[in-house]
């Protein structure tokens, strides 16, 4: 099954976000807005705007799991994006990505591995997974991977080239 026929919704409503960039090469990551690491905001945005017209998208997916970093309601965790970070990306509703509760696009998600061998649960704020044009996760990040980092630009730039 395609990552993009998974439903979630909008964080400002948006009733099937993932068909919506359906196509597109896509940077699935559980944001924060209290995080040491919320700084990344600024390289996945800068991700978005270098890459949108090749058919690549950030979807950021807020998540309180972590040391309660995403307190804020739908409203708050958007106006924080905008105007801390100029977000134009989509992002998803707020939801759990681990334990009980966990969104099925997590359920997914989490059993790729990533370079360390680490498949399962997501281990902090900021987790990145790159999902190719159809819908097949390609890749996965650990948190302290910096968006523009070399092998995250490298995997992207692999994916936007097929």
């Amino acid at each position: 099954m395609s990552v993009y026929d998974t439903k979630i919704a909008g964080l400002t409503g948006v009733n099937d976000l993932l068909n919506s960039i359906k196509g597109s090469v896509t940077l699935v990551v559980n944001v924060a807005s209290k995080c040491g690491l919320t700084p990344q905001y600024t390289a996945l945005e800068a991700l978005q705007k270098e890459f949108a017209a090749q058919g690549f998208t950030v979807l950021g997916v807020p998540c309180n799991q972590f040391g309660a970093q995403e307190p804020g309601s739908a409203s708050e965790i958007e106006t924080f994006c905008s105007t801390n970070y100029g977000v134009t990306f989509p992002m998803s509703e707020k939801i759990e990505v681990n334990g009980a509760g966990r969104h099925a696009l997590y359920q997914t998600l989490t059993q790729v591995t990533d370079d360390e061998g680490h498949s399962g649960d997501i281990r902090w704020n900021f987790e990145k997974f790159l999902v190719s044009r159809d819908g097949e996760v390609v890749s996965r990040f650990k948190p302290q991977a910096t968006p523009d980092s070399a092998e995250v630009m490298a995997a992207i730039k692999a994916q936007l080239a097929k």
